[in-house]
């Protein structure tokens, strides 16, 4: 896709800014859900009261963890500071809660413009989060690079009209490169991509 110069830069939270920490399968398993039961937040709109609950207690417990043990991604802090240096807004999208967000960036010092997490619309994979940032920013979407590590991030990208990039960190990279615009290993490889698509 042809790319116009960047001028915000969206990440997601867990797993992209930060090391990733949550063991999915496992929080299903504490939830009483089938491991192919899907995405946790979509499996708990299923459930009644009750169990919705119960899983929320269970969710919230575990995202709070990640926030004490929480340790950032090499070169994050170093990306997030050159962006900030030229000019390029930051957000972040996150389907987590935007206190946990506030958290983490308290822990290690970071700064973001806009957070938008799971309370204030409809989750990654739709367009909201990104159509809600760029508003913000008074950016266009095709202005705006997505950085993700899972496939939920490239989908919500693609819907709004952003640039995909998929941080390639972990071994399932490869089952979602295809969704990507760009790949990258490292964080720190995207000021790349903002310096090339300068106008």
């Amino acid at each position: 896709m042809q790319v116009m110069s960047i001028k915000a830069v969206i990440f997601d939270l867990d797993g992209t800014i930060t090391q990733p920490y949550f063991d999915f399968d496992a929080i299903r398993e504490e939830m009483g859900l089938e491991r192919d039961s899907g995405p946790v937040l979509e499996s708990m709109e299923k459930m009644t009261p009750q169990q919705r609950q119960r899983a929320e207690e269970i969710l919230h417990f575990h995202e709070r963890r990640a926030v004490t043990e929480s340790r950032l991604n090499a070169g994050a802090k170093q990306t997030l500071s050159a962006l900030r240096k030229a000019g390029i807004h930051i957000g972040i999208l996150t389907r987590n809660k935007r206190s946990n967000a506030l958290a983490i960036a308290r822990k290690h010092n970071l700064k973001f413009e806009i957070i938008v997490d799971r309370e204030d619309g409809p989750v990654k994979p739709d367009a909201f989060g990104v159509l809600r940032i760029c508003e913000q920013f008074g950016v266009k979407p095709e202005e705006t690079l997505l950085v993700g590590d899972y496939l939920f991030d490239l989908l919500c990208a693609k819907a709004a009209g952003a640039v995909a990039v998929l941080l390639a960190n972990h071994d399932r990279a490869a089952e979602f490169a295809g969704y990507a615009d760009f790949t990258v290993e490292k964080i720190s490889q995207i000021l790349q991509i903002v310096e090339d698509k300068k106008s």
